[in-house]
């Protein structure tokens, strides 16, 4: 699963992408998700949810302890998001282009959210 949008964008885009992702574990699915573009702030520590949003680096922390490998785009750590040059938390890999060119080639199948 690729995510490229900011979490919280006032769209359910970014939720329903991470209940899929738990759902896909429950059926015994391998789930990968790779953050790029503005999405790298859900994988931020200081990023904290709106009021009345679902606390959605907390969702991914869930699945990070459930066995979901989690990908963040190396390059956007500097380029993107609201806090630019704020690594990952723990459980978050900071990844290249070419790791999710491997990923993407190794998958069944690829979601872009």
């Amino acid at each position: 699963m690729i995510f490229n949008s900011n979490p919280y964008d006032g769209t359910d885009v970014t939720w329903n992408g991470l209940r899929l992702a738990g759902q896909l574990l429950e059926e015994q699915a391998q789930v990968k998700i790779f953050l790029m573009n503005d999405s790298v702030d859900l994988a931020r520590a200081s990023i904290k949810p709106p009021e009345g949003y679902f606390d959605l680096g907390e969702i991914l922390k869930e699945l990070i302890d459930k066995g979901v490998e989690v990908g963040g785009c190396g390059s956007c750590v500097a380029r993107c998001g609201i806090n630019k040059n704020e690594g990952y938390f723990s459980g978050v890999t900071q990844l290249k282009m070419s790791d999710l060119a491997n990923w993407t080639l190794s998958s069944d199948l690829v979601l872009n959210l």
